[in-house]
């Protein structure tokens, strides 16, 4: 039986997973400043409206169908609420009272959480290599929390951001093999409308609406639009689809650094030496995780044998 080799990652697959990791990570600087200024339901809620109308519109011009499959329509579902409404917004809500690097540092073990939830589960098989990754991955994160933590850090904020992670990670769990086929910007509308929804309902119960317009909130609301909500999600999936889904998963070990570097570069958040460890350790188990599952999986016994 033959098989077909592996995608590589050539320069141009580099190029674009670095920019991904780049712009997934800037989402987190620019939203807290949008939550300086606004209140973070609302403004993810219209975000989501505004994004999605655009995908929708674009998807309709090539000639993209809103009719889904059921599996299809239960990805849009199942990722607009964990990934848009949960992930999010228990993001934003958090951002209000905890630095952009802590959101940045916990969103970025979300591969993490995947990982041990499918070994914990029985459903993934975690070798040697992912299982130390695991371990340095989950005590990177630690370090840099443990530190905040005692340095004043909110405890209320933290544990939003770790359950946003984790509602995105089961999320991720469940629909995985899912594919978008040909209606990619249409699902990602759908899914951001989906998501638009649940925060409008959320943001009518718990938020006044409280507005302080400036030109800081004008940039970083449209940049979260065209950035991280619809370029990067598009360039994901055509990283994606040129390499596999696994090995462009493996960006994601760049995100503490990009998440910590951006929050300190834009708004001028402090980095210590411990900060600096953790990341580093950190950045080390997600790389581990995700190199474990590029290995094939040890050969079968020959039955004839």
């Amino acid at each position: 039986m033959s098989s077909q080799s592996a995608p590589r990652l050539d320069l141009a697959a580099l190029g674009m997973g670095m920019a991904f990791s780049v712009m997934w990570s800037s989402a987190f600087a620019t939203a807290r400043v949008i939550v300086t200024y606004a209140p973070p339901l609302w403004a993810l809620t219209i975000r989501f409206a505004i994004s999605g109308l655009i995908a929708v519109i674009v998807a309709r011009a090539l000639g993209q169908s809103w009719r889904l499959t059921r599996p299809i329509a239960l990805s849009v579902m199942v990722f607009g609420l964990c990934q848009n409404a949960l992930y999010l917004g228990l993001n934003f809500v958090a951002l209000q009272w905890v630095e952009a690097s802590v959101a940045s540092i916990i969103a970025s073990s979300m591969p993490l959480i995947v990982a041990a939830l499918g070994w914990a589960l029985g459903r993934d098989r975690v070798p040697p290599l992912g299982q130390l990754g695991l371990a340095l991955g989950f005590a990177g994160v630690a370090l840099v929390m443990g530190t905040r933590v005692t340095g004043g850090a909110d405890p209320m904020g933290i544990a939003l951001c770790v359950i946003g992670a984790t509602a995105l990670a089961v999320a991720t769990l469940t629909v995985r093999s899912v594919s978008a086929g040909g209606n990619l910007l249409m699902v990602v509308g759908l899914q951001m409308w989906v998501g638009s929804a649940a925060l409008a309902v959320a943001a009518l119960v718990t938020e006044p609406w409280h507005v302080t317009p400036s030109l800081p909130l004008l940039l970083a609301f449209v940049y979260q639009i065209f950035i991280p909500g619809l370029t990067a999600t598009i360039l994901w999936f055509a990283l994606v689809k040129r390499v596999g889904a696994v090995r462009a998963s493996t960006f994601h070990f760049m995100n503490p650094f990009f998440g910590v570097t951006i929050s300190a570069m834009l708004l001028g958040e402090a980095i210590s030496k411990t900060d600096i460890a953790g990341v580093l350790i950190a950045m080390a188990g997600i790389l581990a995780v995700q190199m474990s599952r590029l290995r094939p999986p040890p050969a079968s016994p020959d039955p004839a044998a």
